[in-house]
C-alpha cells in the first residue's frame, strides 16, 4: 500500500511540475519570446492546456475576475501541495 502512495506522491509532483511549465510556457507565448507557429511548441502548448485545464477551469470559474492576472495554477498548487502533506503526515503512517 505503501507502494501506492508513493506513486500517488510522485504523480502529484509530476503534476505540479506540468503546471509550472505551462504557466512559463503561456509568459513565452504572451510576450512573443516563443512563436506558436513552430510545430514542436505547439505540439507542447497543445499537450500542457489539455492536461492542465480541466482542473485550472473549475478554479478560474471559481474565482472573481482579476483582470489580466490567472492565479489558478498557484492556488492548485497549494491545494496539491495540501494533499501531499495530509498523505505523507495523515495517512502514510498509518499504512503497514
Amino acid at each position: 500500500m505503501r507502494a501506492v502512495l508513493d506513486i500517488v506522491i510522485i504523480v502529484l509532483d509530476l503534476y505540479v511540475w506540468l503546471l509550472i511549465a505551462a504557466a512559463i510556457l503561456s509568459w513565452l507565448i504572451a510576450f512573443n519570446v516563443v512563436n506558436t507557429r513552430n510545430q514542436f511548441v505547439s505540439a507542447v502548448a497543445e499537450f500542457l492546456y489539455r492536461i492542465t485545464e480541466p482542473l485550472l477551469a473549475p478554479i478560474r470559474n471559481f474565482l472573481p475576475s482579476l483582470g489580466g492576472l490567472d492565479i489558478s495554477p498557484i492556488i492548485l498548487i497549494l491545494i496539491i501541495m495540501f494533499i501531499e502533506r495530509v498523505i505523507l503526515y495523515y495517512i502514510y503512517p498509518n499504512v503497514i
